[in-house]
């Protein structure tokens, strides 16, 4: 027989403290995005007053303000949110390849979880489903995503 260890996240958010960086660009998208992670955040116990909301201009600068928080040993836990579309040129490439790659070593060298709740879509459409629609809400998947990390973060 064996014998191991399991640990699994819960989704209790009593006594946390979480920052949401949020990018203002395509902003019809992205405070659908907020709006679903304060939901399930709420929800799940965390106190209003312990949710901080940092709006930056754009996706791209996303990552700064994020390393800035997520070091800050302010936070149990960072959610980025933002909407990435695809227009007519090569930005989108760029952008939403340097935003991932940022928010993923950030993560990586952080003490706390960040969660990449950032969308990346070819249409407007898209990001809306994703914001809420028939797709769900990516915010607050990313909340409860976030609130499986402190938990388990807080177990290791």
């Amino acid at each position: 027989m064996f014998s191991m260890n399991i640990f699994n996240g819960q989704y209790q958010g009593k006594q946390i403290k979480v920052a949401i960086v949020i990018a203002r660009f395509n902003e019809l998208v992205t405070h659908k995005l907020l709006t679903g992670a304060q939901d399930n955040l709420l929800r799940h116990g965390v106190a209003d007053r312990d949710i901080d909301v940092y709006w930056v201009p754009g996706a791209f600068e996303i990552p700064f303000v994020t390393k800035k928080v997520a070091t800050s040993e302010k936070y149990d836990g960072v959610i980025t949110l933002g909407a990435v579309v695809r227009g007519e040129t090569t930005h989108y490439e760029l952008v939403s390849s340097e935003v991932a790659k940022g928010i993923a070593t950030i993560e990586l060298h952080a003490k706390v979880p960040v969660m990449f709740g950032v969308l990346t879509t070819e249409t407007i459409e898209q990001a809306l489903q994703r914001a809420g629609a028939k797709v769900g809400n990516k915010g607050s998947e990313a909340a409860q995503g976030l609130l499986e990390m402190v938990s388990l973060n807080q177990q290791l």
